[in-house]
């Protein structure tokens, strides 16, 4: 336990969470592996935990905790074998309700977070879209108003869990003229009529939906705006943060379960008469992954620290998520290796986590445009301030 900041009740926590995961999630993994759906009955169970309100309102049934509950969240959910389902999970209670929670209005609170937070409803966050990539500011979706409704119409793709969720919380323009300034965000049901969900198939995480998602003239009433209409680039923006550090903890979790993993397998693979961790070469190549991914996770708590206090920590989450991915699939893919035919054995749990891990540098903004945002900062002296006060 790191007692900078996790207390007795943070590990009282993480118990009662691996022993949920182990009770109700690992009987069902290599099923959802499999079929690519997760199973309703999940979501209600994690609802019922008040695992999906660890970090919101009491008010609408959260727990209000510290940021370091959702660090231990995010940690246990990456030690079960599935990228998939923790990404799913994690989509849910940290794209598509935090935006419930800060854009919101209280309609909105009751009838959509509430519910998400019960796990009675799942959303997804619809930002990405096929000619746009990384470029947020370049999309083409749109939604114009016409007397007291909005009509979109559009495409979104990469978008977890876009098949099987409840709503989307969708970014649109509303000004397709004024560029970045005339973005919004709205609320949508997905069973509205002109809406139409296509599974993708993907490399790795295989557990979770994500789809390509089409809007064919689909008609949403004004209300569900959420803010102020042209604000939804600052808004996006602003939660950008969280998000980034979300994939740097995912990152350091899974390559600390890859590494547990090998050190165990090593000292029972015997070869030439010893186990394999009295070989030199393997013992020193894993002792520098061990020691790049200690490093990424004291940098990764220390700006969970201060966004927990309220800092604007877009740098730091930047450089987080940059370098995490990096040192996660590098210590991932050297673990596979010293598995050796094992560890190209779909069995053995490396395989998986190898997949899994190659979306860490492409999904919430690529490696190539995190150095490009960085250099911005470093270089160019650009002091990037919140979004939204």
């Amino acid at each position: 336990m790191n007692s900078a900041y996790f207390t007795e009740e943070h590990e009282l926590f993480r118990k009662s969470l691996q022993d949920f995961l182990q009770k109700e999630v690992v009987p069902h993994i290599e099923k959802w592996e499999k079929t690519g759906s997760i199973e309703r009955f999940i979501w209600k169970k994690f609802g019922d935990m008040g695992f999906f309100g660890i970090s919101y309102p009491e008010a609408y049934g959260g727990l209000n905790l510290d940021l370091f509950y959702t660090v231990v969240f995010l940690e246990e959910l990456q030690k079960i074998k599935s990228g998939g389902f923790a990404a799913a999970i994690w989509a849910h209670s940290y794209l598509a309700m935090t935006h419930l929670n800060a854009e919101g209005d209280e309609r909105i609170k009751q009838d959509y977070l509430a519910p998400s937070i019960f796990g009675d409803k799942i959303g997804a966050m619809c930002i990405t879209e096929p000619f746009g990539g990384s470029d947020v500011a370049g999309m083409r979706t749109t939604a114009i108003k016409k007397g007291n409704k909005y009509i979109i119409n559009g495409s979104k793709t990469f978008i977890t869990n876009g098949v099987y969720a409840d709503y989307y919380i969708l970014a649109a323009k509303t000004s397709p003229d004024k560029g970045n300034k005339g973005i919004s965000i709205f609320l949508m049901d997905t069973n509205l009529k002109g809406v139409s969900a296509t599974k993708l198939d993907k490399l790795g995480w295989r557990a979770s939906d994500t789809a390509e998602i089409a809007f064919d003239n689909v008609e949403i009433p004004e209300e569900n705006l959420m803010g102020e209409e042209g604000k939804g680039f600052p808004y996006i923006m602003q939660h950008f943060a969280l998000e980034r550090l979300i994939m740097a903890i995912n990152a350091h979790a899974s390559a600390e379960y890859a590494l547990d993993y090998t050190i165990d397998y090593m000292s029972q693979r015997e070869a030439f008469g010893t186990t394999i961790n009295k070989f030199q070469a393997l013992r020193h190549t894993l002792v520098d992954h061990a020691t790049e991914v200690e490093h990424c996770k004291i940098f990764n708590y220390a700006a969970i620290a201060r966004l927990d206090k309220g800092e604007y920590v877009v740098k730091e989450a930047t450089m987080a998520k940059l370098k995490s991915t990096k040192v996660a699939d590098e210590a991932i893919y050297n673990c596979l290796q010293m598995l050796g035919g094992y560890g190209y054995m779909e069995e053995y749990p490396l395989a998986r986590l190898l997949r899994d891990s190659r979306l860490g540098p492409i999904g919430g903004g690529t490696s190539e445009i995190l150095r490009e945002i960085l250099s911005k900062m470093i270089i160019d002296k650009q002091n990037y301030q919140p979004a939204v006060k």
